[in-house]
């Protein structure tokens, strides 16, 4: 059998797709590191309820592109330190401030 060759030139043949997330940058203040807030909503377990909730994400930004407000999408990668363990992949939407 041979491996199943992606449309990017192999880099990722035989890889799992890696999890991205989209939130809202809450903070910059870090150097290369930003928060960014990602909201979502799911049933109650017993209740079936729509209950909402957020995760704050610690991603890598090597060239501090992002700012408070930024809509970005993130990519999970291998930890670069104790807390960050995504990447920024692009901005999809800027801040108007």
């Amino acid at each position: 059998m041979t491996a199943v060759q992606s449309t990017d030139g192999g880099a990722t043949a035989g890889r799992k797709a890696r999890r991205v997330r989209q939130g809202v940058v809450v903070s910059d203040v870090r150097d290369k590191t930003i928060k960014v807030k990602n909201d979502y909503s799911k049933p109650h377990r017993k209740y079936g309820k729509i209950i909402r909730r957020s995760t704050t994400l610690h991603v890598h930004d090597p060239n501090n592109e992002a700012h408070v407000g930024d809509v970005v999408e993130v990519m999970a990668c291998r930890p670069v330190s104790k807390q960050k363990s995504w990447r920024l992949v692009r901005i999809v939407n800027k801040s108007e401030s």
